[in-house]
């Protein structure tokens, strides 16, 4: 009856409404409509509701432990007056997920998915939906972060070996990394450890080589002040012995395939390091790079059962030879022994991260791509080394009868062996060409005078006779293959065919049933803990909620098959997307301009900080070199800041974990004619909103500065202050933090920057797609710093998806609980924990560091130990050792309900309890719960228990880890120092049973 009376009173009063609408010849806008109806039936179904996790009255409690009423008397508090925001973010009102999906889909198909032969490093290829299904679209792989503990992330571990040995093999190299960012990243990377390891200053690239990893690799080069030459490669000298390092495609962009043991053997007698980029699916039948003397050899996985999803994200790989290993860059994964004396895998060389060496680090890669890793690792797995090579063959098989056809009827063909590009001069014009492409939604590379054509996976008999009458050719696939003349330019003919063996380890020959499949992808699933089974308080990192109705649209086939360098006209859904997502980016930070291109935060500073020198360098500021870091910052800042060319100069900290601005001052006053810039994060990376940091940047930019913020901790900013306001210049954004994109166990990640109007001319430039808003590609001056114009695309719908549902509103208010949760659990843990640093009003902002270092002392406990001890809990740790060595840093996000908060809390205070019976003697100090953890399954269970305490303490030590809800530890705890020790990268060999 409530409801009867509720919708007869609406009427009325729209009734009503209407004849004074009427008299007054006015009409209520639907949106106030909406808001009569909202107002009379408040809704339930609301993403912010969905998304933030304290109910109402739950805010209230939490409020209450921590001595505030409400939460905008919490923000007042902990946000500094001076920088508090305080109008309304120009957003638009929140969509509900239903609403947000239809206009999504609508977006996407405004998109036109063509069938593109474009080639030049992107080809379609088919995702077997067995392994969309259940890694690309399930939360159990999506959601895990880095496996930088070992123990619950066996299962992507051992997925990322998989991929490790695939690259190996075929590549022929010793070993691989476990990704990287995409192919032009690689290759640059790839000439900058050439650079590291002979210390020469010139570098060579094949003018082969597909323009986007040239540009990237100039970009690179520009940076860091070396020598960039592009030319023919059998004719570059390198008898001065001044070249580091030398990179040629294979096959090159016009897809011709050459033989290069010549040009290896002389560089290399000439001291000089040799990198092929190569095509992972070409060396399926094509003779390996190994086997002509490579060191390192570059590439992308990404048509290996990963879409297009206009130029990202993918996984870029990267091989060498043994003797490297030490230099090469990113992440590794390595095989060592867990306490039980069994394999286990877990994150090899790990002192070569950047928070230990910083402006010494090899590179500032701190993202891989390890969920499309996974992804490619498990397409190999599940075709086999003979389901590969007859793919391999069949796209090689069109190829070649692609090219006979066309020869056969008057086009000319450029190419003497090739794999699945062909460049072609036609015998018509290239404008009846174009013409006869698009009427039948065909895109193809034009040159100036010549076509290329790049065939894959997805291409068909009919797709051939298609691109036959394109092309004039009076003929048909049948008709040519009714000779064999078609395959006197096969590969399997000629010197360059493939006879070395890959992929024979047991499991990339075990899987080829869906059955098989599925099962293997679950039981390495069910090894690792992910968001599915609770919180992961990493701080920095922020794990929050990736809603299913953000990811949905990563699936819509208008955004996961378009080719990235297809004309912009094809793709104004995505234009709609990016522009879309910029104003809305724009209005929550207060910059004027962004850019996409970065695909993880690490990009993102180093773009950033290339905006910064071209400004100066435009103002014939080029002395402008020297960049301020605290040396609390994230160890990527001063890596970035070195790759970019600056010399970083470190900043102290005060007691409290502030800027010190005393030293500041005197360094900024020091160097106050060389200042390029101060890198800076906020709240600090200590979890403090300092109160200083709008004279921060007024005293730098006195002196002739730029301020780069780090936006790795914009989920305690967003709706409450912006830095654009409060004197930033530009600031990187991590969408897989803030904005939702999940962490994919490991990647992908983006980091677009965002820059204030007089940055904007220097943002990145891409040579093949204008990046440009308006479409003209005129800025030059940074050159590309991803391979891709927009960066890993295919994810922005994720973020965009997120702000819509959210609403200025509902994203301010995400930012409230952000801060309450974190302030909470750091009051629940004050009687057992000490924060180590919180603000003047005694508050955090949205994470806080735990201070453990006394445990050492008293009870030989160190970080690592509860770190350890959490899994027996069901949780993932919080990050360890950092900022502050010896400490455990937490961040519970918005999406955290009190439920799971208290439950993490009672974890911590058992543990504590733990410790206690350490001091007390109740435990033994070496053989105890903590030292020992985690504990396995089979170790609890097994009939030889030799541990002073019960096995119930060590499997079920809180009453909520019992039953249903216990997560059991694969392994032991690791042995890091057997790992480097005895390295080994690729899948250990299957004993005899």
């Amino acid at each position: 009856m409530l409801h009867v009376f509720k919708l007869t009173k609406c009427t009325n009063l729209f009734n009503k409404n209407r004849a004074v609408r009427h008299a007054r010849g006015l009409t209520l806008s639907s949106s106030l409509r909406r808001e009569k109806i909202d107002e009379l039936f408040p809704r339930k179904d609301e993403f912010q509701t969905r998304h933030i996790g304290p109910r109402e009255h739950e805010q209230l409690e939490m409020l209450k432990t921590i001595g505030f009423e409400s939460l905008e008397e919490l923000t007042s508090a902990a946000v500094p007056a001076k920088i508090l925001y305080k109008g309304d973010l120009k957003i638009e009102e929140p969509l509900t997920e239903y609403e947000l999906l239809k206009r999504i889909t609508r977006i996407s198909e405004k998109n036109e998915v063509w069938r593109s032969y474009i080639g030049m490093g992107y080809n379609n290829c088919c995702v077997p939906p067995t392994i969309m299904r259940n890694i690309f679209e399930n939360p159990g792989w999506t959601t895990q972060y880095t496996p930088y503990q070992p123990e619950i992330s066996q299962g992507r571990l051992e997925g990322l070996l998989n991929y490790q040995t695939m690259i190996c093999d075929l590549t022929g190299m010793e070993v691989a990394n476990a990704s990287l960012l995409d192919e032009g990243t690689a290759a640059a990377e790839a000439l900058a450890l050439a650079h590291r390891s002979n210390k020469r200053k010139k570098l060579f690239v094949s003018d082969k080589v597909h323009p986007q990893t040239i540009s990237v690799i100039s970009t690179r080069v520009t940076s860091l002040g070396l020598d960039l030459e592009i030319g023919d490669v059998f004719q570059v000298d390198t008898s001065k012995k001044d070249i580091a390092g030398i990179l040629f495609q294979y096959p090159d962009t016009t897809g011709s395939i050459h033989t290069f043991e010549d040009v290896v053997k002389k560089a290399q007698n000439d001291g000089t390091m040799v990198c092929a980029a190569a095509d992972l699916l070409a060396l399926a039948i094509l003779q390996p790079p190994s086997e002509f003397g490579v060191d390192i050899c570059v590439g992308t996985s990404q048509r290996f059962g990963v879409p297009l999803g206009y130029g990202g994200p993918h996984a870029g790989f990267f091989a060498c030879r043994q003797k490297l290993v030490r230099l090469m860059p990113g992440r590794m994964i390595g095989v060592t022994k867990d306490s039980n004396g069994q394999d286990a895998y877990r994150l090899a060389l790990q002192t070569r991260e950047q928070h230990i060496r910083r402006d010494k680090a090899t590179s500032n890669i701190c993202t891989a791509q390890a969920l499309l890793a996974n992804i490619s690792a498990m397409y190999a797995v599940y075709h086999g080394p003979e389901g590969i090579k007859n793919i391999a063959d069949r796209v090689h098989f069109y190829t070649l009868v692609l090219a006979k056809g066309l020869e056969e009827s008057g086009n000319k063909l450029n190419n003497e062996y090739f794999f699945d590009t062909v460049k072609v001069t036609p015998k018509a014009s290239l404008t009846s060409i174009k013409e006869k492409a698009n009427a039948l939604k065909i895109n193809f590379r034009y040159y100036k005078n010549e076509v290329g054509i790049s065939l894959d996976e997805t291409t068909t008999e009919q797709d051939v006779n298609d691109i036959y009458k394109i092309f004039s050719a009076d003929t048909t696939v049948e008709e040519i293959c009714r000779t064999e003349s078609y395959l006197d330019k096969s590969l399997s003919k000629s010197r360059f065919a493939r006879t070395s063996s890959y992929l024979q380890h047991p499991v990339f020959n075990s899987h080829q049933s869906e059955t098989r499949i599925v099962r293997y992808m679950k039981s390495l699933e069910n090894k690792d803990v992910s968001l599915v089974h609770s919180m992961i308080p990493l701080g920095s990192c922020t794990m929050k909620l990736n809603s299913t109705t953000e990811m949905m649209p990563c699936s819509l086939r208008g955004f996961t098959d378009i080719h990235p360098f297809v004309p912009r006209e094809q793709t104004k859904g995505y234009q709609q997307l990016f522009a879309d997502l910029e104003q809305d980016l724009c209005a929550i930070t207060g910059y004027d301009n962004i850019s996409f291109q970065p695909n993880s935060g690490a990009q993102g500073e180093y773009a950033g900080l290339r905006a910064i020198q071209c400004y100066h360098e435009s103002n014939e500021d080029n002395h402008r070199q020297v960049c301020l870091i605290p040396i609390s910052a994230h160890g990527t800042n001063p890596a970035s800041a070195q790759m970019a060319g600056m010399q970083v100069k470190p900043i102290l900290v005060q007691k409290d974990g502030s800027v010190d601005v005393s030293h500041l001052t005197e360094m900024i006053d020091k160097h106050r004619d060389t200042l390029s810039c101060l890198m800076i994060t906020y709240p600090s990376t200590n979890g403090v909103f300092e109160e200083t940091i709008g004279d921060i940047c007024a005293m730098v930019h006195d002196a002739g500065g730029q301020v780069y913020l780090d936006g790795a901790n914009m989920n305690a900013q967003v709706g409450l202050c912006r830095p654009g306001d409060y004197g930033s210049d530009v600031s990187h954004l991590n969408l897989h933090k803030t904005f939702c994109i999940p962490h994919g166990g490991g990647g992908p990640g983006m980091g677009p920057i965002g820059v204030k109007r007089h940055l904007a001319p220097f943002l990145p430039s891409h040579p093949v797609i204008s990046c440009s808003s308006n479409g003209n590609n005129d800025v030059k001056q940074s050159g590309a710093v991803s391979a891709a114009p927009f960066g890993s695309s295919a994810i922005l719908p994720i973020s965009w998806a997120y702000i819509k549902m959210m609403g200025p509103k509902g994203l301010r208010k995400a930012t409230q609980v952000a801060i309450l949760n974190a302030n909470y659990m750091s009051k629940r843990l004050e009687k057992y924990y000490k924060t180590l640093y919180t603000g003047k009003s005694g508050l955090v902002a949205h994470e806080f560091i735990l201070d453990v270092r006394d445990f050492k002392k008293t009870a030989n406990i160190e970080a690592a130990d509860i770190a350890k001890r959490l899994m027996d809990y069901g949780f993932h740790a919080p990050t360890m050792s950092w900022p502050v060595s010896g400490t455990l840093m937490i961040e519970p996000t918005e999406s955290e309900d009190k439920k799971e908060l208290d439950r993490f809390c009672h974890s911590l205070i058992s543990i504590r309890q733990e410790i206690s019976d350490i001091e007390s003697g109740k435990l033994d100090m070496v053989k105890n719960p903590l030292k020992l953890a985690p504990h396995t399954q089979e170790q609890v269970i097994s009939s030889n228990w030799d541990r002073p305490y019960p096995r119930e303490l060590a499997a079920f030590p809180a009453p909520f880890v019992k039953g249903s809800n216990k997560i059991w530890p694969s392994v032991g705890r690791i042995d890091d120092t057997y790992g480097d020790k005895n390295l080994f990268c690729t899948c250990p060999p299957v004993l005899p049973e």
